[in-house]
């Protein structure tokens, strides 16, 4: 992918499962939703990895272990190893293992997922800052996570000790809705400390390094939900991504994306990795995709034609993306996108 401003989702003659050795998967909003499988989602993933593709798994929880996360892909019927599996914890703990000692205790604020992902780089994990750390890692520990631990954090931190976290999105979503995420508890830490940690996970590159180390992708595409985290990792890494709309990313959002937000593809659901993408071309002042036609007026976006809604929206970023330059295109997409139905 350039590293260029883009201006349109691009086109694709091949099925992207055939275009791409490896697919970087997102989990939740991409392959399930409240811990169900997304509509879609099983048959394609078999289908895109009987055709040769290899599908890699890629989040920023650090709560579970791999293990753990390919069990509960394969109680929904999508066959995974925990190899094929990348977290956040794995990445922070090599992050970690570059700048401290072989066999260093590490004070872990989190879950079983950091503390086999340290272990598995001949760290320490330990529990209290008076274990004499070398490190203190922070990763998303879940509900009910002591906040003591965060206490811990504080004062190994104050004693000079270098602070590392997982993640920092600030959200999570559950069962019940969204709630706070692993960014929350680290502002917890950064404001009784004033510190600032090294960050590892999505859309940092130590993330985007740890999946490729693992994988041996050689052209990997990006399959993700969220512009912030997902799409901009794939930005940051220099590849291709395949933004699905099943989850946190509606139509608005992505019109007026920035430019690291902007993905290369765009899709309703995982299907799209088993067909080729259609082309968006200039016509006049506007952009066709499919039967719809997109143009920037002066203080909002006009469509004409019909056809499939995607393609409309498809034909909308094109307008979008192009008049607002390096900047979000701050252009009112509501009438367009109501005709579409999104």
């Amino acid at each position: 992918m350039s590293q260029g401003v883009r201006t349109r989702p691009e086109g694709s003659g091949q099925a992207l499962s055939e275009a791409y050795d490896t697919a970087l998967l997102d989990l939740d909003g991409v392959v399930y939703a409240g811990g169900e499988a997304i509509v879609h989602a099983v048959e394609s993933l078999a289908t895109a990895r009987s055709g040769g593709m290899r599908l890699a798994y890629v989040t920023n929880n650090a709560l579970r272990t791999p293990d753990a996360v390919a069990a509960h892909l394969t109680e929904l019927g999508i066959r995974a190893e925990a190899s094929d599996v990348v977290t956040s914890a794995q990445a922070v703990a090599r992050l970690i293992a570059g700048q401290v000692p072989e066999g260093a205790r590490v004070l872990v604020i989190g879950g079983e997922g950091l503390r086999v992902a340290l272990r598995e780089r001949g760290l320490e994990p330990v529990e209290s800052a008076d274990d004499d750390p070398a490190a203190v890692v922070q990763g998303y520990g879940g509900p009910e996570l002591p906040w003591g631990r965060f206490a811990e954090a504080c004062f190994a931190i104050a004693r000079g000790v270098p602070w590392f976290a997982s993640n920092t999105d600030l959200t999570i979503p559950s069962a019940r809705g969204i709630a706070p995420g692993n960014g929350a508890a680290v502002e917890v830490v950064r404001i009784a400390t004033g510190a600032e940690p090294q960050v590892a996970g999505k859309p940092l590159p130590p993330m985007h390094r740890e999946t490729i180390l693992r994988t041996g992708a050689r052209r990997p595409l990006v399959v993700g939900d969220r512009l912030d985290t997902d799409i901009e990792g794939a930005f940051n890494g220099g590849v291709d991504s395949l933004l699905v709309l099943t989850g946190v990313t509606d139509g608005a959002q992505l019109i007026a994306a920035p430019p690291q937000h902007r993905p290369t593809y765009v899709d309703a659901d995982l299907r799209g990795l088993l067909t080729g993408q259609p082309e968006i071309t200039r016509e006049g002042d506007g952009f066709r995709c499919g039967g719809w036609t997109a143009t920037a007026g002066t203080a909002q976006l006009e469509l004409a034609g019909d056809g499939e809604a995607l393609d409309g929206l498809r034909a909308l970023c094109a307008a979008a993306w192009t008049a607002g330059g390096e900047q979000a295109c701050e252009l009112d997409a509501g009438k367009a996108l109501a005709r579409l139905g999104l």
